[in-house]
């Protein structure tokens, strides 16, 4: 029997959410969190999960996700109601904070075992937002810049698809003050993006 691109999608989310790959490695059970749908054409991939996220099962219900919803333009409601909207990090569980503070980087084995064949059920994406310098080198690769700062200032060389970003943390706000040509230049990009994507 054919199985629909719907079905395929249902399938691995499934396989995703039940994953404990790496049950043991982590400093808690693992929790995958992952929102995407068959209509997803704008996909957000950020790092992995924080703490926060990891205990209440929604990507970016914490202040990053209210720092990227305003560089976005949009509201919480529409964030998480639109189908358009998709969130797949590039590892799926949070990993853990580290001893000095901030999180444990996201294992590449996440990406390396799940991120294929879930890209490959979602052709609808037309816009992925890279969300720091991990998700960076992951999809850009070569591609990369040497950093994350020099990813996001030549975003023009990976549009129309491909949108980088610095991570929304507050750890980045000394950043965002440092480099305001970020405010300038991207973030109206992206809201414009946004609005036609969503038709609003």
């Amino acid at each position: 029997m054919t199985t629909s691109p719907d079905q395929r999608l249902e399938s691995v989310l499934s396989d995703i959410r039940a994953c404990r790959a790496c049950l043991g490695q982590l400093p808690h059970t693992p929790r995958p969190v992952v929102r995407v749908f068959p209509e997803t054409r704008l996909l957000i991939c950020g790092q992995a999960p924080g703490r926060r996220v990891h205990e209440s099962g929604l990507p970016f219900t914490d202040p990053s996700g209210d720092r990227l919803r305003e560089w976005m333009g949009v509201d919480y409601e529409t964030f998480y109601a639109d189908r358009r909207l998709g969130v797949a990090a590039q590892a799926f569980c949070y990993p853990g904070t580290a001893p000095k503070g901030g999180d444990y980087p996201p294992p590449r084995r996440c990406a390396e075992l799940w991120r294929p064949r879930l890209l490959a059920g979602l052709p609808e994406v037309e816009l992925t937002l890279l969300v720091g310098g991990y998700a960076q080198a992951w999809a850009l690769g070569d591609r990369a810049g040497v950093n994350m700062t020099e990813t996001v200032r030549d975003w023009r060389a990976y549009g129309p698809a491909i949108l980088p970003l610095p991570h929304p943390s507050w750890r980045n706000t000394a950043w965002l003050r440092k480099n305001p040509w970020f405010a300038d230049e991207v973030t109206p990009y992206l809201r414009e993006r946004v609005r036609g994507i969503l038709g609003s």
